[in-house]
């Protein structure tokens, strides 16, 4: 689960209020609300547009997700409660690979 902050939630109920055809803030192109294998067609098609060159899915959101708490200096134990992971070796991935990780260890 992602926290919204107000200026996201004040962005998506803009969308909902704009949105003629759907009571859905995310439709797919038909108008229909996304399905699991619409979104993970949508992240395929981003992946092919942005020329990444390998085949995207939605779960690397979350991979993104946890790389990017990794990096910023969270705490391992609360990157592992935020993704919900009950092992911390599913957690410590994120954190081998972060450039920083002891950047504020010692100061000078």
């Amino acid at each position: 689960m992602h926290p919204l902050s107000g200026s996201e939630m004040r962005a998506l109920r803009r969308l909902l209020r704009e949105s003629e055809a759907s009571p859905f803030v995310f439709v797919s192109e038909r108008g229909a609300p996304f399905t699991t294998a619409g979104f993970a067609r949508l992240i395929e098609r981003a992946a092919v547009a942005a020329g990444l060159g390998l085949k995207a899915h939605p779960h690397m959101l979350r991979h993104a997700c946890g790389y990017a708490l990794a990096n910023a200096g969270h705490d391992t134990r609360a990157i592992q409660s935020y993704l919900g992971h009950r092992n911390i070796q599913h957690t410590t991935i994120y954190t081998e690979l972060a450039p920083d990780r002891f950047k504020y260890f010692w100061k000078d």
